[in-house]
């Protein structure tokens, strides 16, 4: 834990324009850590998986220009001047990465809008889903050359049965969650990737690369 806190808290106290969290693919630590960047003046940015077989999950928070950040940074910092180096951390228990009962509703939000970012490699688009059922109409030629039509079709069909109910698995847990970023008051909106990410009301997609950003 300490470990984590400690290099996120280097990243910040350079005062960098992004901070990066990896917190070996456990989203509530992530949600934690990040909450923990928001104290010190971070806005949330995105999430996503990288790594070997996808196992971290990979935050990205950027520098909040606004002046009220500046002031939560400061005061952050006279509250806790000994924060990853054994000392208090805002928002969670002391040498533990678990939230403090009045940070458990922020750290649950930062929760949801990670995992939203992190399941959009899971819900497939439309081109995923050609690729997909293309793939499926090969493996039943494949099999066509060693045994009977019947076989190749069942089991080319067993396969497109598979990726339909985990395409569709993946809507509807993704749907849950942007239902309660709603109810949370956020706005979806498109990046300019396409996809989609969710906003407070008035806030702009972060980060200093992003043309969206005054």
């Amino acid at each position: 834990m300490e470990r984590h806190i400690a290099g996120m808290l280097q990243q910040i106290a350079r005062q960098q324009d992004t901070v990066e969290i990896a917190a070996q693919g456990s989203t509530p630590k992530a949600a934690a850590l990040a909450h923990v960047a928001q104290q010190y003046g971070y806005t949330y940015g995105m999430a996503y998986r990288t790594g070997f077989k996808n196992s971290l999950v990979q935050v990205r928070m950027h520098r909040d220009p606004r002046p009220d950040a500046r002031v939560r940074e400061a005061a952050t910092i006279a509250a806790h001047p000994q924060a990853g180096n054994g000392g208090t951390v805002p928002g969670l228990e002391q040498g533990s990465l678990k939230p403090l009962p009045e940070a458990a509703g922020a750290v649950a939000v930062l929760k949801d809008l990670i995992t939203f970012d992190v399941m959009a490699m899971y819900v497939a688009d439309r081109s995923q889903k050609v690729k997909g059922y293309l793939a499926c109409a090969v493996l039943t030629a494949l099999l066509l050359i060693d045994r009977s039509p019947v076989e190749a079709v069942a089991s080319g069909g067993a396969v497109a049965l598979l990726f339909t109910a985990a395409f569709k698995v993946g809507a509807i847990r993704r749907g849950k969650v942007a239902q309660r970023l709603t109810d949370a008051g956020f706005i979806a909106v498109r990046d300019e990737q396409g996809g989609w990410r969710f906003l407070r009301p008035g806030q702009q997609l972060p980060g200093h690369t992003n043309p969206f950003t005054s």
